[in-house]
Formats: structure tokens, C-alpha cells, sequence
């Protein structure tokens, strides 16, 4: 089992972090790249508690797809999206939303943290690509997601 851990200090409210963070819209937008889609369960609008989307993209070269459900969900502070079925042999994202301060003005924000464990498919060699490759892979794919929730609700407030 792995586990990495991303920060993003967002200047915005944890509500409307919160919100954006379950956006299909602006989580396919975020994934334009790897051409990441939702083709099942829900696949517009916010994700809420119990609700499934199935996402299909383009990774290594081959197409993946991977069903997730939203397993905990206590606005706006927390959820936790895991894999129903999908490439992992297991998944699981959770995501805090913690009210803070940015300068000395006092700017509302949000620190937003990712926590993910996850576990490579195909037994040891899972375990090697993981060491070479997934995790640094993973945390890069998290860090541009951010990087476009950021990008998006800074410019809402503006």
C-alpha cells in the first residue's frame, strides 16, 4: 500500500473549494491531457454522498476505466471518493477543506489537502511500477487537478 499527501492553499472559502472539488465539469476539465471523461453514473453536475461516476482516460498509452464512489461527505470540510472497480487494487482519496488566512490582509482561504492510498495492480510488479513510476505519476495528476480548482475559484472572486 502506498500513500502520498498534497497541500494547496486556495484563496477562496472552503464552501466554494468544497463545491469545486466534486464538479465532474471541472474535474474533466482539470484532466484534459489524459482526455479523462465521465461515461457512467453520474456525469455532470457536483457529486454528492453515495453517487458513482465512472471515468474513462488515456494513461501510458493504454485507456482506463475506473469507477469511484463518493464514501463520505460532510460539506464543507471533508469527503472521500474510493474505487468501486478500476485499474487499483485499491483507492482511496480523501479531501479536507480547512478554513486559513493568506498575507497580511487577511484574504479567506482554504487549505485543501489530498490524501491517497492506493495499491498497484499486478501484485510485485505493481509494487515496482509503483516505486518507479505511479506514485510520481499520481501526485503530478493531483497537483494539476489543484492547480485548475485553484486556478478556477481565485478567478470566480475576482
Amino acid at each position: 500500500m502506498s500513500r502520498f499527501e498534497v497541500a494547496t492553499l486556495v484563496l477562496a472559502p472552503p464552501p466554494v473549494v468544497f463545491d469545486a472539488s466534486l464538479s465532474v465539469e471541472l474535474h474533466t476539465s482539470s484532466m484534459r491531457g489524459s482526455r479523462e471523461q465521465a461515461v457512467a453514473g453520474v456525469t455532470s453536475g457536483q457529486l454528492s454522498l453515495g453517487e458513482q461516476v465512472t471515468w474513462r482516460a488515456r494513461h501510458f498509452g493504454f485507456t482506463w476505466h475506473l469507477t469511484s464512489t463518493i464514501s463520505a461527505h460532510i460539506r464543507p470540510s471533508y469527503f472521500v471518493d474510493e474505487q468501486v472497480s478500476g485499474p487499483f487494487r485499491y483507492w482511496r482519496h480523501a479531501h479536507t477543506f480547512e478554513p486559513a488566512r493568506d498575507g497580511d490582509g487577511g484574504v479567506e482561504a482554504t487549505l485543501m489537502k489530498d490524501i491517497v492510498d492506493f495499491a498497484a495492480p499486478a501484485g510485485p510488479l505493481g509494487t515496482l511500477a509503483d516505486a518507479l513510476v505511479l506514485r510520481r505519476y499520481m501526485t503530478k495528476l493531483i497537483l494539476l487537478r489543484n492547480a485548475h480548482i485553484k486556478e478556477t475559484t481565485e478567478t470566480a472572486r475576482q
